[in-house]
């Protein structure tokens, strides 16, 4: 798990992103395209085409850092939206990073033991 600081934010970037794209020019996209400063220490999260991969730009106040996951089955839950960003929660984005629709994540019922 990624450790959010106190304060900070995820945005997941609306749309799909090239996935060759890396560190530095991921964080063009984040200044010139989504208008956010990339050095504020929060996370931004951009999805591929095929939805299997994700990665995820991080600046924690000492250097930058760039984080992939590739699902094996199944396609991360995104909004339909074209651009833009969307904010998530901490608890939202480990939803997302292990397959869970991170929008409505279900409850699974498990019986208590009676001793």
């Amino acid at each position: 798990m990624i450790p959010i600081p106190t304060g900070g934010k995820v945005w997941l970037a609306l749309g799909h992103t090239d996935m060759r794209r890396g560190m530095r020019s991921l964080a063009l996209q984040v200044q010139q395209c989504l208008k956010k400063d990339v050095h504020a220490g929060d996370l931004y999260v951009f999805r591929g085409r095929s939805g299997s991969l994700c990665k995820i730009l991080w600046h924690d106040g000492i250097g930058m850092s760039l984080y992939a996951k590739r699902l094996e089955k199944g396609r991360f839950v995104w909004p339909a939206a074209k651009d833009g960003t969307v904010a998530i929660s901490a608890s939202a984005m480990a939803c997302l990073l292990e397959g869970i629709d991170w929008r409505n994540p279900q409850e699974t019922w498990r019986p208590t033991q009676v001793g």
